[in-house]
């Protein structure tokens, strides 16, 4: 174990966990020396399974023999910065979640022929940029059989920390790329549902949708949804059923509503 004992915030090498910013860290102008920084042991362990390079580890001592030594174990030569827990929360900015961080390299991202190929349900995450959001739509679409996740350039990075932990690793399961517009996906066989309230959207259980062999969902920002534009040129408009007047729901929270009502079966 490459075991490093840190007495001060400025120790040489912590930096990645301190003083870089999420843009810092994402690298843009050389992608291929971008990290990212996973949270927790559980979330951790994930990424090492699905197969992502660590860089560095930081840790509190008790966990070295504790929560993290299995992770210390497939991690090699790396360096595991260690300290007190207050030392670690000043250097962080932050109590860490149970107690480990790991800077890794970020993965070569798959192209938008290789997310499609063989693929039945896609999601278009447009223009999303709350963190907590992008993880929780992850997570839905891991667990409910959303076969790949196409970002537009306006969202949030999938690897910004907060997204990853909320995700709880689901980052990692399912692939996932930037695209500049939902319309490429035609050009690859899929129809595409944009989720927008319209005088002429169908409900999520209309059974159209769920005979489309190969389908995409679009889901929009927080606040103004898609524009109009987006919406324009999609195959269908689709809302979720409501009741009590509420007229929609939060972005996170239709994804995974809309993820099983038109999962493949």
């Amino acid at each position: 174990m490459n075991i490093i004992r840190i007495t001060s915030i400025t120790n040489p090498g912590v930096e990645i966990f301190s003083t870089l910013t999420e843009a810092q860290l994402r690298n843009r102008l050389e992608p291929e020396k971008g990290v990212f920084i996973a949270e927790s042991p559980k979330v951790i362990r994930v990424a090492l399974d699905a197969g992502f390079r660590p860089q560095a580890l930081l840790c509190e001592e008790r966990h070295i023999t504790g929560d993290a030594r299995d992770i210390i174990e497939r991690c090699g030569d790396i360096p595991v910065y260690t300290g007190s827990r207050e030392l670690l929360a000043e250097l962080t900015g932050y109590t860490l979640t149970r107690g480990v961080l790991c800077a890794m390299h970020r993965p070569t991202l798959p192209s938008i022929e290789d997310i499609c190929r063989d693929t039945h349900r896609l999601v278009v995450i447009d223009g999303v940029v709350d963190t907590t959001n992008i993880g929780a739509i992850f997570r839905s679409a891991a667990a409910l059989g959303i076969d790949g996740v196409l970002l537009t350039r306006q969202s949030c990075d999938p690897l910004n920390r907060r997204a990853v932990r909320v995700s709880m690793g689901s980052v990692f399961l399912v692939p996932w790329t930037w695209i500049d517009s939902a319309e490429e996906l035609h050009q690859y066989g899929f129809r595409t549902a944009a989720m927008a309230l319209t005088h002429n959207s169908i409900t999520l259980d209309s059974p159209q949708l769920k005979e489309e062999i190969r389908l995409s969902l679009i889901m929009g920002t927080e606040g103004d949804g898609l524009a109009k534009e987006t919406i324009a040129k999609a195959d269908y408009t689709v809302r979720i059923p409501m009741a009590n007047n509420v007229d929609s729901l939060n972005v996170a929270a239709a994804s995974a509503v809309a993820f099983w009502e038109l999962r493949k079966r």
